[in-house]
């Protein structure tokens, strides 16, 4: 019997399993496809590899602007595939090697009862579970998936040509980060959001900013319309990036007993299930799908697991939000509108990424930072970036925020100069 079996070796199965061998336990990592689950191999990794491939290849073009004579440059889509399998490829195998002293096993598990579970005809008993079994494409009836027109994110990772004309539907984190990679690549992009504005959900003047700056670059944005009004004749490929829903089906969790809504498991603060021996972790919980915190309750998960009598809540709500479009975005911690929505008294506080000597250096002015403090205190509460390295710039008002730094304390930093995080000292 084990100690521990995890169902999923994504982000938060794999940081679960590492965790939990690390604390003496004997572990199982069950896993129905690939290693590094949807961050590794259809998500994080294989979408930044092709942006940067995209953002490389927009940078050439713009030699001139350098002093560089970068006349005809070629994007060789098949190439920049097989880029993108080669750093895939090197990160799994680095992963596999974590897996020593753990039972990895390749297969589709589900519960036979509380204590044991079914893959490939075997069947594994443990004192714990935490099921990571992540998220896929949510497919909506009007655009159903073909693989032919109508694709889905992973579809669209796989692509041996780029599109000569390409249809989004849906102007959010995926959304965004596929009409700049398919742009920069040389496709004609239309973005089809429903809601009024880009990013829902994230700062407005963010959002209003980066559809500014795709304009400008002849992507067409259509916020607040519905994609099904629209000639789909005139696109050669309808990318569905409507978002994600927690892939639970097959797993039989509710005939043990485990409570399902909408499909996410859920959990309570410690991420247990209503099955007490029985966690989860990641995106099949429907909270932040963000590979980051699922690595983050996968830890937490395996330490509750390994000992139930001095449980850790999973409470750590500073979490970043990266947008990897061009240009990148990124926040954390509560946004202007939100504050107040609180009936919290704040003050807001800019920086242009055109007073920023190093934004002049390597030519990407175009966006600020904007950050949300306590008025009386001047604790910092939130930021939101949209800018050169912004999904780097987070991390120090992450860190600001975690330890409730306030303005004043950041602005005695001394930053490197030139640098883009000098802009903080400016800011405050």
């Amino acid at each position: 019997m084990h100690d521990l079996a995890v169902i999923g070796a994504g982000w938060a199965g794999y940081s679960a399993a590492i965790k939990a061998k690390k604390l003496g336990l004997k572990v199982c990592l069950i896993e129905n496809s690939f290693l590094g689950g949807t961050c590794l191999n259809h998500g994080c990794i294989p979408t930044k590899t092709l942006i940067q491939s995209a953002k490389v290849y927009s940078l050439i073009k713009k030699g001139p602007d350098f002093g560089i004579d970068s006349s005809e440059p070629k994007f060789d889509f098949a190439k920049v595939q097989q880029r993108k399998a080669t750093v895939i490829d090197t990160l799994r195998r680095g992963m596999q090697q974590g897996l020593d002293g753990i039972d990895f096993i390749t297969g589709r598990a589900s519960f036979i009862s509380r204590e044991e579970i079914e893959c490939n005809g075997r069947n594994i008993q443990a004192k714990a579970f935490i099921v990571a079994s992540g998220s896929q494409p949510l497919e909506i009836p009007q655009f159903k998936f073909d693989g032919r027109k109508i694709i889905s994110s992973n579809e669209a990772l796989e692509l041996q040509d780029i599109p000569k004309s390409i249809l989004i539907i849906g102007g959010g984190v995926i959304g965004c980060e596929f009409a700049s990679l398919f742009h920069n690549s040389g496709s004609l992009v239309t973005v089809a959001e429903l809601m009024p504005q880009l990013l829902p959900g994230m700062d407005f003047e963010i959002a209003r900013k980066l559809e500014t700056i795709f304009k400008k670059k002849k992507i067409v944005v259509k916020a607040g319309c519905d994609a099904a009004a629209l000639d789909l004749s005139e696109f050669d490929f309808i990318l569905v990036c409507a978002g994600r829903i927690p892939a639970t089906t097959g797993l039989n969790l509710e005939a043990i007993g485990v409570k399902l809504e909408k499909g996410r498991i859920l959990t309570d603060e410690f991420l247990r299930t209503s099955i007490p021996s029985i966690f989860a972790a990641g995106d099949c919980t429907g909270k932040m799908m963000l590979a980051h915190y699922a690595s983050y309750q996968g830890e937490i998960a395996a330490l509750n697991a390994a000992d139930p009598a001095a449980m850790q809540k999973a409470d750590n709500t500073v979490i970043p939000a990266c947008v990897f479009s061009d240009p990148e975005i990124a926040c954390v911690g509560l946004n202007d509108e939100v504050a107040k929505g609180a009936g919290r008294k704040i003050s807001v506080r800019k920086f242009d990424f055109l007073s920023s000597g190093m934004a002049r250096v390597i030519g990407e002015t175009e966006g600020f930072i904007k950050v949300t403090c306590e008025a009386d205190s001047g604790r910092i509460l939130g930021a939101s970036i949209i800018g050169p390295r912004a999904t780097e710039l987070i991390s120090v008002l992450g860190l600001a925020i975690s330890n409730n730094l306030t303005a004043d304390q950041v602005s005695k930093t001394v930053f490197a100069h030139p640098s883009l995080a000098e802009s903080f000292g400016e800011i405050f």
